[in-house]
């Protein structure tokens, strides 16, 4: 069976499904990623294969304001609508969508009749238990939850409407709102299987049947990797230090945040790693280092702490490495996720990103490392995951659906 997983966004919308892609291939599936150029080398290097998609978000950088926002998304929605045809030149046996593809995936699979799966890497469903993850942590009671959830939905509709109308006039399907084609999907109980752990979020009891949990997916890294060499010798070279990173949020802002790091890392009498990522963090000393990209699952369970912006799987990579964390959310559902590992005692409150200061950081970095509580509810959570399987339970979803169509 020939699998095609479309991602798009971030290196961490596309990262985790190196990590499924390979468990799938080693189930006998030949795996295909279609995600931008940027990503290439993180698949191949998986084994898998890669096809292009055109959009990459990094190019519609640099906007402000909601409606400029909105529109910036759209533009990108429909560049990458256009893409999605070519990716089916194989023409797959099974979709595997994200949550940014799946709205473009299901007219895909409509025009081809091909099958298809979500595997979202955020709850997007509409429910009581909590406000629609891009409104922050904050509940606004049940009821209100819930009307936020579907207002949160149909702006998602009001920005793929563009690119639905003209991916579907490309495969020669009758006109259908984005909306509809959603609403028609609900109605079917269209699986989703969501990669991330009950740990931070239990399947909402409300919630449609076909809507499930399964836990992560890590991403891909070789067995054989090791960390570098002068990584390993700054670890080994005293207490456990802390890490500071921002992945792919901040550019542009890294000599200042390189600066306030060092000043909070020392004002709480620690030592520290900084993580390069967009922003281009850097730092050199006997009590700090500068470092590049290695893999989470090498170097988080050798940090006494890691400060980080609350991106998904860097806060499930904290959280599986039973390290406490400092979140300082950026954008989008990263507060929800910064949130999440407060109420679960892994982390401190949240620093909003713009409220960030060496003395704050500072403090937050002294409470996280002394406190016991942090690391404790941490390795109850890392615990917790330890019991998911989400290659596994994609696995018995997959063979579930071939075998009853």
């Amino acid at each position: 069976m020939r699998i095609l997983i479309a991602a798009a966004g971030s290196r961490g919308d596309v990262a985790p499904y190196t990590g499924l892609g390979v468990e799938l291939r080693r189930a006998g599936y030949d795996v295909v990623v279609a995600t931008a150029d940027t990503f290439a080398p993180l698949v191949r290097e998986a084994g898998l294969r890669f096809r292009s998609l055109p959009a990459d978000p990094r190019g519609h950088g640099g906007v402000s304001g909601k409606r400029e926002l909105m529109r910036t998304a759209a533009a990108f929605i429909t560049e990458l609508g256009q893409g999605f045809a070519d990716a089916m030149a194989d023409g797959p046996d099974l979709l595997l969508l994200p949550t940014t593809t799946a709205p473009l995936g299901w007219h895909v699979a409509e025009a081809t009749g091909t099958p298809s799966i979500g595997v979202y890497l955020q709850p997007a469903a509409p429910t009581g238990d909590f406000a629609p993850v891009v409104f922050g942590s904050r509940s606004l009671g049940r009821p209100a939850n819930r009307m936020a959830g579907r207002f949160a939905l149909r702006m998602a509709d009001r920005v793929f409407e563009q690119a639905v109308v003209k991916l579907r006039h490309r495969l020669q399907l009758p006109p259908a709102s984005a909306s509809a084609v959603r609403g028609r999907q609900e109605q079917a109980n269209w699986p989703i299987l969501h990669g991330f752990s009950t740990a931070l979020v239990p399947r909402p009891s409300d919630w449609r049947p076909g809507l499930e949990v399964v836990g992560n997916w890590w991403p891909h890294h070789d067995p054989s990797d090791r960390l570098p060499t002068d990584l390993e010798d700054f670890l080994r070279a005293g207490p456990r230090p802390v890490l500071i990173g921002f992945g792919s949020m901040a550019a542009g802002e890294g000599e200042r945040l390189s600066e306030l790091a060092v000043r909070a890392v020392r004002r709480a009498g620690l030592r520290g790693i900084l993580q390069a990522g967009s922003a281009g963090l850097a730092a050199d000393g006997d009590d700090v280092l500068g470092i590049g990209d290695v893999p989470h699952a090498l170097l988080f369970p050798r940090l006494a702490a890691v400060v980080h912006h609350a991106g998904a799987g860097t806060s499930a990579a904290a959280l599986r490495a039973g390290v406490p964390a400092v979140p300082v959310p950026v954008t989008a559902d990263q507060p929800f996720w910064a949130g999440r590992l407060a109420a679960l005692g892994a982390a401190t409150e949240p620093i909003p990103f713009r409220s960030l200061t060496a003395e704050r950081l500072a403090d937050s970095l002294d409470r996280v490392v002394r406190q016991q509580a942090y690391t404790r509810a941490a390795e109850r959570g890392a615990q917790h995951m330890v019991t998911e399987d989400g290659p596994g339970e994609t696995l018995k979803a997959i063979r579930q659906l071939v075998r009853f169509g």
